[in-house]
C-alpha cells in the first residue's frame, strides 16, 4: 500500500572530514552588542583555528556572517536550531565565546548533539566572553550534557595546546579540581554556636517558608539561573512570578516629588553623579528620576506580595522602556538607604534592613542571598551582599587578582566610605539604550565569603570558599577598569587556595556571590554557619580552596 502522506524530508547533515571540528558562536539578543563585539570574536576564532592547525586539525565555521547585520553570531534560538540541522550530529564541535551570549540560542542543539563539545573563550576583559563561557558551561551542566572547556589569552600557550590535544585524542579534558572537597556531615562537626545557628536557620526557613519575587524569569538566556520549583521548594523557598510590566506600571504611580526625595537623600549621603544633558549618551536628571521611581515601586510591590527577596531581570523588555535597574539593585541590598513608605504613608518599608535583590533574576543568587542575609543578620554583621560577574583577572605583585564587576550595582557599604565613595555613571548605550545610573566605585579591602548555588545531576550544589578583596594602586585599578567597564563597580579579589585555572574549570555560573566580614575569623565562622544551613536544607555543599571549618 502506497502512502499519500507528505512525509517530512530531513536534511542531509553530511559526514565529518577527518581531523575536522565545527565551530559555532552564540551571541547576544541585542544586535548592538553583537555588532560591537564581532571584531573581538573574529580574533578569537582565528586564534582557535591556529591552535587546532598546530595539532594538524581544521576548524570549519558552521554558520556564516549575515551580510545585513555584519556579524556571525547566532542571535536567536530559532537561528540556533536551524544551524544545527546542517551540523553532523557526531562532529567534534567548538562553541567559541568572546562576548556575553544568550545560552538558549544554542542549548537545544547542544542537548542532542552526540559528538564531543568544547567550549572556549579568550581570557580577556574587553568583552564579557569569560562571563558568557561560564554561563554556557553552567547551562550544559544543569541539563547533563557532557562538555569540555578551555580558555586562553591568545591560544598560543602550552597549557591550552595540551588541553586541546587531550580533547582531540580522547573527546574530553580533565582539569585539576583538587582544591574542592565535600563539606563533612553536619552531625560529625564539633558543637559550636555557628553549627547551632546554621541548623536553626535551616529549620526556620523550611518551617516558616520564604517567597522570592521574580520579575520575568529567564529572559537573559541564563538557563542556569532558573532553579526549578521542585528543587527550591524543599528548601522552604517559593517563587512569586511577577511581570516587569507591573513594575513599570507601578513606577507611573509614583509622583515626581516622592521620587526626588530619594535623590536628595542620596546627595545628602555623599553620592555623586556624572551628569550631562544628552539622554542618548549621558546620564541625565530625567533618567535618575525614573530610577528613583523604580526603587520605590520595587519596594512597594515587594511589600504587596510579602517578599523575602526580589529580582529584576531588566535587560530585556524594560531596557526599551526605562533607565537601568542597577541603581535600584545596589540600594535594595544596602541596610542604609533612602526610606520608602507604604502607599498610605503609614510604614517605612524594610526600615533599617536590606531587601536582598538578586540581579538579572538569577535564582541561584536568590537562594544564596536569602540565606546569606539571615546568617549575617543573626551574627550582627552587615548583610549587604551582591553577585559579581567573573569578568577577568591578571597577575599583580606575585598573585593572581581577579576583576569582579557587575552592571547591577553593588551596595554602597561595600565601599570604604560608603555613599561618599559611590559615583553614578551612565550605563553604556550598547547594552542600555535608555541609560540610567550605576553605583560604581572600588570595593574596599577586606575578608569575604564567596559562593555559588547551581544545579548538577538534577540536584542543588553549593560551592563556597574564602577570599580577600584587596587594594591595588590607583593606576592599576584604572588600567583594569579601562580594560573592562569603568562605569561598573569593581572588586579586586584574591581567592584563598584556588588558582585561576582551577576556578575556571570548576565554577558553574557566570556569577559569584560575595559578602564581607570584619576579619578572617568572623568570615570563617560565617562561612561555617552558612554551609551548615545549606547542608541541613539538603544541598550538596563543597568547600573550595583554603577553608577553616
Amino acid at each position: 500500500m502506497t502512502s499519500d502522506y507528505a512525509l517530512p524530508q530531513l536534511r542531509d547533515r553530511g559526514t565529518v572530514a577527518p581531523k575536522t571540528a565545527y565551530l559555532i558562536a552564540s551571541g547576544d539578543l541585542r544586535e548592538s552588542a553583537n555588532v560591537a563585539g564581532w571584531p573581538t570574536q573574529q580574533a578569537l576564532e582565528q586564534a582557535i583555528a591556529n591552535a587546532f592547525a598546530r595539532q594538524g586539525w581544521s576548524v570549519v565555521r558552521a554558520h556564516g556572517v549575515d551580510p545585513d547585520t555584519g556579524h556571525g553570531f547566532i542571535s536567536s534560538q530559532r537561528m540556533g536550531l536551524d544551524i544545527f540541522t546542517s551540523i553532523p550530529p557526531d562532529a567534534p564541535l567548538i562553541v567559541a565565546e568572546a562576548v556575553w551570549q544568550y545560552s538558549h540560542h544554542v542549548l537545544a542543539g547542544l542537548r542532542t548533539h552526540r559528538g564531543p563539545i568544547l567550549t572556549a573563550a579568550n581570557f580577556a576583559g574587553e568583552w564579557p566572553g569569560l562571563v558568557g563561557l561560564l554561563g554556557l558551561n553552567a547551562g550544559l551542566t544543569k541539563m547533563g550534557t557532557p562538555y569540555s572547556t578551555v580558555w586562553s589569552v591568545d591560544f598560543t600557550d602550552e597549557w591550552v595546546h595540551d588541553r586541546i590535544g587531550e580533547w582531540i585524542a580522547t573527546g574530553g579534558i580533565r582539569h585539576d579540581e583538587s582544591h574542592v572537597r565535600a563539606f563533612p556531615p553536619v552531625e560529625s562537626l564539633a558543637a559550636s554556636p555557628e553549627v547551632e545557628l546554621g541548623r536553626a536557620l535551616a529549620t526556620q526557613l523550611q518551617t516558616d517558608k520564604a517567597i522570592i519575587g521574580v520579575f520575568d524569569e529567564g529572559c537573559m538566556g541564563m538557563y542556569n539561573a532558573i532553579i526549578d520549583d521542585e528543587l527550591l521548594n524543599p528548601l522552604g523557598i517559593y517563587k512569586e512570578r511577577l511581570s516587569q510590566s507591573a513594575l513599570y506600571a507601578e513606577m507611573q504611580r509614583v509622583d515626581d516629588d516622592t521620587a526626588d526625595a530619594v535623590g536628595r537623600w542620596l546627595l545628602d549621603a555623599g553620592m555623586t553623579f556624572k551628569l550631562g544633558t544628552d539622554d542618548a549618551t549621558e546620564l541625565t536628571e530625567r533618567q535618575l528620576r525614573e530610577q528613583y521611581k523604580m526603587y520605590i515601586a520595587a519596594l512597594r510591590i515587594s511589600d504587596d506580595f510579602g517578599l523575602d527577596a526580589v529580582g529584576i531581570q531588566y535587560q530585556q523588555g524594560l531596557k526599551d522602556l526605562t533607565p537601568a535597574s542597577d541603581l535600584v539593585e545596589g540600594l535594595l541590598n544596602n541596610v542604609e538607604r533612602p526610606p520608602v513608605t507604604s502607599r498610605d504613608g503609614s510604614r517605612v518599608l524594610w526600615e533599617g534592613k536590606a531587601l536582598p535583590h538578586f540581579n538579572e533574576a538569577d535564582e541561584g543568587v536568590a537562594a544564596d542571598a536569602l540565606v546569606t542575609n539571615r546568617v549575617w543578620v543573626a551574627m550582627g554583621l552587615d548583610p549587604a551582599t551582591t553577585l559579581h560577574d567573573v569578568r577577568w583577572g591578571e597577575e599583580f605583585d606575585g598573585q593572581f587578582v581577579w576583576v569582579y564587576e557587575i552592571s547591577g550595582s553593588v551596595p554602597p557599604s561595600h565601599f570604604e566610605n560608603g555613599y561618599a565613595d559611590a559615583v553614578g555613571w551612565r550605563q553604556g548605550p550598547v547594552f542600555f539604550p535608555a541609560g540610567g545610573s550605576t553605583i560604581t566605585g572600588v570595593s574596599k579591602p577586606g575578608e569575604i565569603v564567596w559562593s555559588r548555588l547551581y544545579i548538577a545531576g538534577g540536584e542543588l550544589h553549593l560551592d563556597i570558599g574564602r577570599a580577600a578583596a584587596v587594594s591595588l594602586p590607583a593606576e592599576e585599578t584604572s588600567r583594569r577598569w579601562q580594560a573592562t567597564n569603568i562605569e561598573w563597580p569593581i572588586m579586586h579579589v584574591v581567592l584563598h587556595g584556588v588558582s585561576r585555572d582551577q576556578f575556571m574549570a570548576r565554577h558553574k555560573a557566570n556569577h559569584v556571590q560575595v559578602a564581607y566580614a570584619p576579619d578572617a575569623a568572623t568570615a570563617d565562622a560565617a562561612l561555617l554557619a552558612k554551609a551548615v544551613a545549606f547542608a541541613e536544607l539538603g544541598v550538596h555543599v563543597h568547600l573550595a580552596g583554603e577553608v577553616n571549618v
